[in-house]
């Protein structure tokens, strides 16, 4: 689910909690699309170009492990 929130909004999934907040132009977008994911852990994949090419999405840490762990995935691909 993370992954797939990253690639809906073509930004991490940690973007869209920030985004999401009451009051925030995005509020309450994780009940949309069959469930989001607005917590980090979801990062976008670009090419070197900045071409998106999907996005990863981990979880079993702690949000934060989870975050850098697939900007890590992220950053060697």
């Amino acid at each position: 689910m993370k992954a797939k929130t990253s690639r809906y909004f073509d930004m991490n999934s940690g973007e869209i909690g920030k985004l999401s907040q009451p009051g925030g132009p995005l509020y309450q977008i994780e009940h949309s699309n069959g469930g989001l994911i607005s917590f980090p852990g979801g990062v976008v994949l670009k090419n070197k170009e900045g071409e998106i090419l999907g996005a990863i999405g981990v979880s079993g840490g702690s949000v934060e492990q989870d975050h850098e762990v697939a900007t890590a995935g992220a950053e060697a691909l």
